[in-house]
């Protein structure tokens, strides 16, 4: 059974992977819909917070950076991030239990943790080359998932092809599933995808969707269209 997204929450997120010039146009062309907004790095490091406390006015954000660094720095900056505005922002389950543990904290209604597990363009092959021989990115994930679960974190971000195993795991849970493409629509540089209605029956909460949308002759109706996939169950 796929979770029920909380109310402030959107079902998607679309990821603006773009230059700052393109933003505005770009969400103007969005407004109105039951929408949100990921910041990733490309976008922070180049317009900074100033851009996502004025995106935040407009839409949920989740601000993908991918925290990984010693406790302390991480904690540091998850607390400044929590100042902007954002529903919703990323660490590196990897960066293991001392440095996830301390990050409930700083929690509150309207701003969560999601914890990164195997990044969605991650092959098998890629994770024998960094020395993981003993476990294929289904079993990685697992692993970090019950490491993150341990540590108090209830977020996570993970492929549309592990969600339902980790759902089924933490029902409660709040998953957010990138890879995520349209019938039809190019993989790009993603492996493990699904479709939206796909993604969502198998337990996600929130999907992040870039380039089916940003990239769409028209992005509003390329949004409206999975909107409406997504409705109808």
């Amino acid at each position: 059974m796929a979770n029920v997204p909380s109310p402030a929450l959107p079902k998607v997120f679309v990821a603006l992977d773009m230059d700052e010039a393109k933003v505005a146009p770009f969400i103007d062309a969005l407004d109105g819909l039951d929408l949100g907004l990921k910041v990733g790095m490309e976008l922070f490091y180049q317009s900074g917070p100033g851009l996502v406390r004025d995106l935040a006015k407009r839409f949920p954000i989740f601000l993908d950076l991918k925290l990984h660094d010693i406790p302390n720095t991480v904690q540091s900056a998850a607390a400044r991030i929590a100042d902007l505005g954002v529903g919703l922002t990323t660490v590196h389950a990897a960066g293991g239990a001392s440095m996830l543990e301390p990050l409930g904290a700083l929690e509150r209604d309207d701003f969560k943790f999601l914890a990164v597990t195997v990044l969605t363009s991650m092959s098998e092959g890629d994770m024998a080359k960094l020395g993981v021989q003993d476990s294929s990115p289904a079993q990685r994930v697992d692993r970090l998932f019950n490491l993150a679960k341990s540590s108090g974190i209830s977020g996570f971000v993970c492929s549309p092809l592990e969600v339902q195993a980790l759902h089924q795991q933490m029902p409660t849970g709040t998953f957010v599933t990138p890879g995520v493409r349209p019938a039809g629509s190019a993989a790009d540089d993603q492996t493990r995808i699904a479709t939206p209605s796909d993604a969502m029956a198998s337990g996600a909460t929130s999907l992040v969707i870039g380039r089916p949308i940003s990239k769409a002759p028209d992005p509003r109706a390329a949004a409206e269209a999975i909107l409406a996939e997504l409705a109808d169950g």
